[in-house]
């Protein structure tokens, strides 16, 4: 069952990259305070994640923060090298915080795995975005198809 409003996130380890450091980190630790805007990709350096949904969040972040938003995050099923070296090739700065779900577990404690397999992807997480309130969801949106119709920065901010 997929997670929804009044949910306390799962409790898995990630990792977290911030700039050059990566830091194991609990999901409670880093996205269980204050209001939090978490958006799943389903990978990195992916055409859509890259051209259109990370950059959204990117260039939006100060609207975000002025709304209340202490911290955004973007979640990917990919290893903390691939993910650190996508956050330097978008020049994401401290504007997003990067976690790397390199097993799946969070996407798996979610209920929001994504079966890529047929496209040669194996196990992802599906597009969504989240308002989390001290930990407990206040919003999710999982994407319905291949687009940005309600996962994107300017949907979040609609919704804050």
């Amino acid at each position: 069952m997929a997670i929804s409003i009044g949910d306390t996130i799962p409790e898995v380890m990630v990792t977290a990259i911030t700039g050059d450091s990566q830091e194991q980190v609990s999901t409670s630790a880093i996205l269980g305070t204050g209001k939090v805007v978490l958006f799943a990709v389903p990978g990195a350096f992916t055409p859509t994640c890259s051209d259109y949904h990370l950059p959204g969040f990117v260039v939006r972040a100060e609207e975000m923060r002025a709304k209340g938003v202490d911290r955004i995050a973007c979640i990917a099923v990919n290893d903390a090298f691939v993910m650190s070296a996508w956050g330097k090739s978008q020049n994401i700065g401290d504007e997003v915080v990067l976690l790397a779900d390199g097993n799946g577990d969070f996407a798996k404690a979610a209920g929001l795995v994504l079966d890529g397999t047929g496209f040669g992807m194996g196990l992802r997480s599906q597009r969504y975005a989240m308002i989390i309130d001290n930990g407990v969801v206040s919003a999710v949106d999982v994407e319905p198809g291949g687009g940005l119709s309600v996962s994107s920065a300017e949907a979040v901010l609609a919704k804050l």
